[in-house]
């Protein structure tokens, strides 16, 4: 092989077929030539591959594995589930705009709905997410520009008719945003169910190995989907080149991971109502869930997903007491992984909260979550029967 250009290293050394996986495009920038530069000047460079915070190669590749996943017609990735959220809600809204979101909001959403979007001049009403009355009556009154819930709510697992939602935007003329982290496109498809944008933490169930932080926005409409990606552009909410591929890498497996952990979670469901200490269960496919019938199989028409809530005897001490005796899943906030990770929101997603205000968001004492990993539900099982039985 000739010698190359010392001073423009690496040129020679590329494969002559495609590789099997994407590479690692762990560079800011990108030779320029007559197309790029007609880009940059036409679109503001949207389109061409030139500079990382714009555009690269394999966070695009991360991006269509999502939107694959999700049929839609394109997924920007993001730096952060947060990231993706919070890029949206600024594509979206403007000063003297009004938005209409559920009270059941993962915390750090709800820090920026409280406090970030009022700063910015914008209205933020509050529903049930789970009450679809309750969301005509606000839209009704208020003519919002953005209707925001979660397919399924934290830690109560409670799910919004986005259906139904949905209709009740588009009569209004507004738009209606998804975050669809819990739930995942393998249990729901918020675009086909009439949402116009779906946001996610691609950190929990996409990635799916706990060692990636990333997000992505998915939605069919190009015109929006270019907005969106001007605005990760000038506020830096791009992902950064390795962290794509990590996600890449996970989704590969996206599908057995969560068909395995989705029919855990029900037989960890099932085995846990039948436990004495154990209160009640909390899972999206069990007949007793609120939502059961005709919204948890519209909005979840297979498996109904790999959280479980459970509450115990003995309120907040003894759940705790129950956390530090656990020897298969793991002590921890997040979701996602492949490893079994138990939380209480007392002390984590909802410390901010008093008692009371818990009760009064449908989390009673003694709640313990689970998003339930790949050990296999008998392991699960018995793991929760010793750590009860060690606190009893």
């Amino acid at each position: 092989m000739a010698p190359g250009n010392a001073y423009r290293p690496g040129r020679e050394h590329t494969s002559r077929t495609f590789p099997v996986v994407p590479p690692i495009y762990q560079t800011t920038t990108f030779e320029l030539d007559d197309t790029s530069y007609a880009d940059i000047q036409g679109t503001g460079g949207l389109r061409e591959t030139w500079y990382s915070r714009f555009s690269n190669p394999t966070v695009d590749a991360a991006g269509a594995e999502v939107a694959r996943l999700h049929g839609a017609a394109r997924s920007l990735m993001t730096a952060s589930g947060m990231a993706a959220i919070a890029t949206t809600f600024v594509t979206l809204l403007r000063s003297g705009d009004t938005v209409v979101a559920s009270r059941q909001v993962y915390g750090d959403t709800d820090d920026l709905l409280q406090r970030d979007l009022p700063a910015l001049g914008i209205t933020v009403l509050r529903v049930d997410a789970f009450d679809t009355a309750g969301w005509e009556r606000a839209v009704a009154e208020h003519r919002p520009a953005v209707l925001y819930g979660e397919t399924m709510s934290n830690p109560q697992l409670r799910l919004m008719d986005i259906p139904a939602v949905a209709a009740i935007a588009h009569r209004a003329g507004a738009r209606l945003v998804v975050d669809n982290t819990f739930a995942t496109p393998f249990c729901a498809r918020p675009l086909a169910l009439g949402a116009d944008v779906v946001v996610e933490s691609a950190t929990k169930f996409l990635a799916g190995h706990s060692d990636v932080v990333a997000g992505a926005v998915t939605l069919d409409d190009d015109a929006l989907a270019e907005e969106v990606q001007r605005r990760l552009i000038t506020f830096g909410g791009c992902l950064d080149p390795h962290a794509a591929f990590l996600a890449w890498r996970g989704m590969r497996t996206f599908g057995v991971r969560l068909a395995e952990a989705c029919r855990a979670a029900e037989v960890v469901a099932g085995k846990m109502a039948d436990e004495p200490d154990i209160e009640h269960v909390r899972y999206p496919g069990r007949l007793d869930h609120p939502d059961a019938g005709a919204v948890a199989d519209t909005v979840m028409p297979g498996p109904k997903g790999a959280m479980v809530s459970l509450v115990l005897a003995g309120g907040d001490d003894r759940v705790l007491q129950v956390l530090r005796h656990l020897r298969v899943a793991v002590e921890a906030t997040s979701l996602g992984g492949v490893e079994t990770l138990a939380s209480v929101p007392f002390n984590s997603s909802h410390f901010n909260m008093t008692p009371q205000q818990r009760l009064d968001a449908g989390i009673p004492p003694g709640l313990l979550r689970l998003s339930v990993g790949l050990e296999g539900a008998d392991e699960l099982v018995a793991d929760l029967r010793q750590a009860i039985s060690a606190t009893g």
